[in-house]
């Protein structure tokens, strides 16, 4: 048998793509993968830091859910929909702002100095279409671009092709998961592509030898690889694919093999779980994608209770088991988590006993590394635009403190020009 032979898929998942990238006689397209698979540094460092997104998919009814009960003008506008001041959780007595009731374990995280609450959040020009507005969140442009904003995160880091010493690589698959049936815009990039998945169990590389043990098919491949620093096209695609069926194995694993913690059997609640493992399995993913659907609440919205206060129930149940559960495995330090939406609704209710959309809405910010606390000031519920909130902070203003601050990249490389930073996040 041939040496090479000895390199199965086994021996990839018992032994490490690092001993593999350090032998010498291997071709460089294999020691690219090597490289790009391997786990990240010590816990501490930048490249172990974690960002989850989530994502409110509708349009999150801002004021019902971060609620101005201070101001007069909300009640006068939502008579049949608003939530009275004794039945929120305050955050801001001076200010009148308070969560709504059915956001108690949100307001928990508060209280024990994890969240961040960033107010009329949006952007110049807002569209109350879900589709453009969410391609402007996840591109972080008002124009029309190909690659999402997380995606050329990826390709800046990467620099897009490896380098001879192989120090400077394409991404790995893992570096970016998303949690659904297909990666969204934002992770997409122009070189690299995200994981996407629903059903860890179901994760496998797609390609054209569809159930064949590809890091077998990969030895068998070995004396006919390239030896030169240019790759080949289907040196590229058997790399590819091994890399696919390594990091597929990767997640399984690390979704598996560890004792579940207490979740809600939400949607949200589950994905949320399946990325506290992998978190937990120290994968070398930088970013995770969550989304939670329901939110275009255009009648029988409810106030205290209906259609919206189970949806934010089920949000904050979700969050706070989650950062229980990385509290309780040493991990919260590690994990920063962005939620967002793609506009609010707008300040007066509709005859249907809903919103419809509108425009500026909060965004939260969740881990110890957050400023805890009302960030911004709560918009005018006078001074309006059309029937809609202004904007005060442009939310590419907390991408850019994200990627900057945690991140640590060139976050006015990655969106094409400078804004300035939302102070959202504790430096360090």
């Amino acid at each position: 048998m041939h040496e090479t032979r000895a390199w199965t898929r086994r021996r990839f998942l018992q032994d490490g793509l690092v001993l593999a990238s350090a032998a010498a006689t291997l071709p460089l397209f294999l020691q690219r993968s090597a490289f790009a698979l391997a786990p990240s540094g010590a816990p501490g460092t930048p490249d172990e830091r974690v960002l989850v997104v989530v994502q409110l998919s509708g349009g999150n009814d801002g004021l019902n859910t971060v609620i101005p009960f201070g101001q007069n003008a909300y009640y006068n506008a939502r008579r049949g929909i608003a939530i009275a001041q004794s039945e929120t959780h305050v955050l801001d007595r001076q200010h009148g702002i308070g969560l709504h009731p059915a956001m108690g374990d949100l307001k928990s995280l508060y209280d024990d100095g994890l969240l961040g609450i960033v107010q009329g959040v949006g952007y110049p020009n807002p569209d109350r279409s879900h589709f453009t507005s969410m391609d402007v969140w996840h591109t972080a442009s008002t124009e029309s671009r190909r690659a999402g904003w997380l995606g050329r995160y990826f390709d800046a880091q990467c620099a897009g092709s490896p380098r001879n010493d192989a120090t400077q690589l394409v991404a790995s698959p893992l570096s970016g998961v998303a949690l659904g049936r297909r990666a969204p815009l934002a992770m997409e990039g122009k070189q690299y592509q995200p994981i996407a998945f629903e059903d860890p169990r179901l994760l496998a590389w797609a390609g054209g030898a569809q159930n064949a043990d590809l890091a077998d098919a990969y030895g068998h491949m070995l004396p006919q690889a390239p030896a030169s620093d240019d790759e080949s096209p289907d040196a590229f695609l058997t790399r590819t694919a091994l890399d696919a069926q390594v990091s597929s194995e990767a997640i399984r694993a690390a979704v598996a093999n560890r004792p579940g913690a207490s979740y809600p059997r939400s949607p949200l609640g589950q994905q949320l779980a399946m990325v506290a493992s992998m978190v937990h399995a120290e994968l070398p993913t930088r970013v995770y994608y969550v989304s939670m659907s329901g939110f275009d609440t255009h009648a029988a919205q409810g106030g205290a209770a209906g259609q919206h206060a189970n949806l934010l129930r089920r949000f904050a149940e979700a969050i706070r088991a989650f950062y229980s559960d990385l509290r309780a495995m040493g991990q919260d330090g590690r994990v920063l988590t962005m939620v967002f939406s793609e506009f609010g609704r707008r300040v007066a209710q509709n005859a249907s006993n809903g919103t419809d959309h509108g425009a500026a809405a909060p965004m939260f910010l969740l881990g110890p590394m957050v400023r805890a606390g009302v960030l911004s000031e709560h918009p005018s519920l006078t001074d309006l635009d059309d029937g809609d909130l202004k904007f005060r902070v442009d939310f590419r203003s907390v991408y850019a403190t994200v990627l900057d601050t945690w991140l640590k990249a060139d976050a006015n490389a990655v969106l094409g020009q400078r804004f300035v930073r939302a102070q959202v996040l504790r430096r360090g």
